[in-house]
């Protein structure tokens, strides 16, 4: 049985693009103490940022307060991963075996991610759990103010990546840290309620978790999740406005 497990996760990783499989060389080696340290911090802050972003969807669309808690979920990771430890943007490899910082192939993947994402939804509508989670949390970027919504949507994301891909990778040691950190993402949304928010929390960390796993940085993650961010921002509310949905309060968890 272990036999034929390894057999076929060795065909999942034949599939997967070689951004996503070759690891960069890379020495982020640190000391037990700070290792600990980083643990901890990483255990507080994971706590914090999850029961403020469960509060920030619980509010009116374009309020005040949904402005104001969605900028301290955003704070709250950034400033817990700087206080972790060392963050690194990390590397890719050109075509002749040399070394660069990770731009085109991030942004690539995230438009390819956002396709998926799309054709996801397609389906999704059929199904009225996900058809209604998706409305609920859509609302907030359709009633927002566009700029504000754009402002609080790309700072959540880029500091979701310096925390989970940068520090809580980092915390979650040598041993399986893409499952790990994939793991306390999507737990972190469970705070949310919404099982749409869910489900794409586990499928966006776990690519963004590999993406961290072969660069051994945050900068390719990071303009994943921004394209992604800024593509669903634009095109997912339309596609949702014009179901005619049962509009449920935000922060309520949809009915089955």
């Amino acid at each position: 049985m272990p036999l034929l497990s390894s057999t076929f996760a060795d065909r999942i990783v034949s599939l997967l693009p070689r951004e996503l499989v070759d690891k960069v060389p890379r020495d982020h080696l640190e000391s037990d103490e700070a290792f600990h340290r980083r643990r901890r911090v990483v255990g507080a802050v994971s706590l914090t940022g999850a029961a403020l972003l469960g509060r920030s969807l619980s509010t009116e669309p374009d309020s005040k307060q949904f402005y104001a808690l969605t900028m301290g979920v955003a704070a709250t990771w950034t400033a817990g991963a700087f206080a972790s430890g060392p963050l690194h943007l990390g590397w890719e490899q050109d075509h002749d075996e040399g070394l660069r910082r990770p731009l085109v192939t991030p942004v690539v993947m995230g438009a390819a991610a956002f396709g998926a994402f799309y054709g996801a939804a397609l389906v999704a509508r059929r199904i009225p759990v996900l058809n209604r989670a998706l409305t609920n949390i859509l609302a907030f970027a359709d009633q927002g103010s566009a700029p504000l919504v754009t402002m609080t949507t790309f700072a959540n994301g880029a500091a979701e990546e310096v925390f989970f891909r940068g520090a809580l990778y980092a915390a979650a040691g040598t041993n399986h840290p893409v499952v790990k950190s994939t793991a306390v993402y999507t737990l972190a949304t469970t705070a949310t309620r919404n099982p749409a928010l869910v489900l794409a929390g586990g499928a966006m960390g776990t690519l963004l978790g590999l993406q961290r796993r072969a660069s051994g940085g945050i900068q390719a993650p990071m303009l994943t999740h921004l394209t992604w961010s800024a593509l669903m921002l634009r095109f997912m509310p339309p596609l949702f406005r014009k179901t005619g949905a049962e509009t449920v309060r935000p922060g309520q968890p949809p009915q089955v």
